[in-house]
């Protein structure tokens, strides 16, 4: 690696310094640190003109030191002849298509340089999505246009053009007889400009193409917000449904799966994906290693616990559900529940639908939102740091409480449900079997005439 000389630049906050490394050997040649300890090779030169000039070579780590000083001279080459390298680049980069700019904000995703939620590289649902609504939607309305040409005007109309279903079609997929429907609709041109804005803060953040980003500011639908729920009787209708289901060979896998997410709270993928290492019987937990949110501790509640202590595993397979591969999940999932529904009256059932109602059933039994936060893995919830590896008691006996409730009126009960932390009656019976002697190491049942002192 060339020798370099330290010079400190100051010219950022204080609290995130700066400073350039000048390589000693080739004049011009510099790597610049940021605090964070990111370096990028740069060459400095003067233009023709005398125009100071400094051109970004690369990021360590995608080029090596050597390639670094290789590209240098060949900058300065050029300069020695009166050309000004960094003015060309800039030409060719400002002259690229919003189609052009797609495919390089592409290749970058695809190696994982362009972060999502966390400050963690995007993951392969994420990318898949994203890759989609490009293709579908922001190359079809917006692709021919020069990046620097984009203004905040073609943004809106792009947006308003999805929401009318002006690039809605159906296209063939890979898979036999396979077809995709694309949609438009308020939510999707709402997370197209989102898309759309971070595409162009790469081009003008990482390729200096352009000054300002023409997404920016642009006014976006809400999402309509998601408020049906499942209430008593919906949940023993669809007790009924799974019932006729699991007489089914066919279908009891998905049917014993959506019974899961419904006494859970977990999304679909948590569930179909779900590895044996982990779920914890003995900390009453799933730990999930890669969720919406990254590493995620979820308490589980008794029912689940002893379903799947119960449950038979394929010891070739690292999955709870395996697919017919036992390297892979279970896929028929999304095909089986259509099955399952059809022509019931839960047709339009979904798994957020389960997920929402999961919530709302904790608050009426009278938990908090933190304890619900925690129970479903939102980033809100403390729970879910990577560092807890021990849950909160009161954690788990919420979701033995939401849990054991739920499954219940999927088997048909009659219940009338309390605010459970109010309901003094279920605190001192639980207080009074917590206290009675064990007996065997069993704890006897408390007798109903024992009274505590208030």
């Amino acid at each position: 690696m060339p020798k370099l000389t330290k010079m400190v630049v100051d010219r950022a906050e204080p609290r995130d310094r700066q400073y350039t490394l000048w390589c000693s050997e080739l004049k011009g040649l510099g790597v610049f640190v940021l605090s964070s300890g990111t370096k990028t090779y740069f060459v400095d030169y003067r233009n023709a003109n005398n125009v100071r000039r400094r051109m970004k070579l690369g990021r360590h780590g995608q080029i090596t030191a050597e390639l670094a000083r290789t590209l240098a001279i060949q900058a300065l080459a050029e300069v020695a002849k009166g050309n000004d390298p960094l003015e060309e680049r800039n030409s060719v980069r400002k002259a690229i298509s919003v189609k052009e700019l797609c495919e390089l904000y592409i290749a970058e995703m695809e190696a994982g340089r362009i972060l999502g939620k966390g400050g963690r590289p995007k993951k392969e649902s994420t990318k898949v999505t994203d890759v989609g609504r490009i293709d579908r939607h922001i190359i079809p309305l917006l692709g021919h246009k020069p990046v620097t040409h984009v203004t905040k005007a073609d943004v809106t109309a792009m947006m308003k053009d999805i929401m009318a279903g002006k690039t809605a079609h159906v296209e063939k997929t890979t898979k036999l007889r396979g077809k995709s429907i694309v949609r438009g609709g308020v939510g999707v041109a709402s997370r197209t400009v989102g898309l759309l804005g971070g595409i162009f803060t790469y081009a003008r953040d990482e390729l200096g193409i352009i000054e300002v980003n023409p997404a920016h500011g642009v006014k976006k639908p809400k999402d309509a917000i998601r408020s049906k729920r499942l209430n008593e009787d919906d949940y023993r209708a669809l007790g009924s449904i799974l019932r006729k289901a699991r007489l089914d060979p066919h279908y009891s896998r998905t049917a014993e799966m959506i019974w899961l997410l419904a006494v859970t709270g977990c999304r679909r993928s948590e569930i179909i994906n779900v590895r044996k290492n982990e779920f914890d019987s003995a900390g009453s937990c799933f730990r999930f290693e890669d969720t919406k949110e990254g590493q995620s501790v979820r308490a589980a509640g008794l029912p689940v616990l002893e379903y799947l202590d119960a449950l038979p595993m394929d010891d070739k397979s690292p999955y709870i559900f395996p697919g017919r591969d036992p390297e892979t999940p279970f896929g028929s999932f999304p095909r089986h529940w259509k099955k399952i529904f059809a022509g019931t009256e839960m047709e339009d059932l979904t798994a957020h639908v389960l997920r929402h109602s999961f919530a709302s059933m904790a608050n009426d039994l009278g938990f908090t939102e933190i304890t619900i936060a925690a129970l479903l893995g939102h980033a809100s919830g403390s729970i879910t740091s990577r560092y807890v590896h021990t849950l909160d008691i009161a954690l788990v006996m919420a979701a033995d409480t939401i849990s054991g409730y739920i499954n219940a009126l999927i088997e048909g009960e009659e219940l009338s449900h309390t605010h459970y932390a109010l309901d003094r009656g279920s605190r001192k019976a639980a207080l009074v079997r917590f206290l009675s002697p064990s007996k065997d190491g069993q704890l006897p049942v408390a007798p109903p005439e024992r009274k505590l002192a208030a």
